[in-house]
């Protein structure tokens, strides 16, 4: 998969606050996935995605319950938030019937790498790495992100720290 950009999030506030100018960017039908070891900002990312959408929240992690559903407060779409970690391998994943509500919503899967991938023919891959400093890498296939207006906008993002 094509990458787009890496750039370094000094603090969780810097982390949350690129996930709200990603969010603005997203729409129904966004998959994204989110890698990283424990605590390098996957959920603190998708609070700051949540925020950008306009979603109700609070966005905590999903790992006991697998999935929540936070609706729109702004007539956007709702955030689907998946959280793979506890999944014993893609039948589980497909018992949520993800695929049901992917064209309606913008679904972020944590631990969703090697899980989640063929949920859309698009899709954005996050990487986080570090606990407290951390590096980000983006990366992005499909047609949505093809477009030259949408390279673009995603390139402007990784510039911005």
């Amino acid at each position: 998969m094509p990458v787009v950009g890496e750039l370094v999030l000094e603090t969780a506030e810097d982390t949350r606050d690129w996930g709200v100018r990603l969010g603005r960017l997203l729409r129904a039908g966004d998959l994204v996935l989110l890698t990283g070891e424990l605590g390098a900002g996957k959920t603190t990312l998708t609070q700051g995605i949540g925020e950008g959408l306009g979603v109700r929240g609070p966005i905590t992690s999903p790992t006991f319950v697998i999935a929540r559903v936070h609706p729109s407060l702004v007539g956007g779409p709702e955030l689907v938030h998946v959280d793979a970690y506890r999944l014993g391998g893609a039948e589980e994943l497909d018992d949520l019937d993800l695929d049901t509500a992917i064209d309606a919503a913008v679904t972020v899967v944590e631990w969703g790498e090697g899980l989640a991938e063929d949920l859309s023919p698009d899709l954005l891959s996050i990487t986080l790495s570090g606990l407290s400093r951390r590096s980000l890498r983006l990366a992005a296939r499909g047609p949505r992100w093809s477009s030259s207006q949408a390279r673009e906008q995603l390139a402007e993002l990784v510039s911005l720290t």
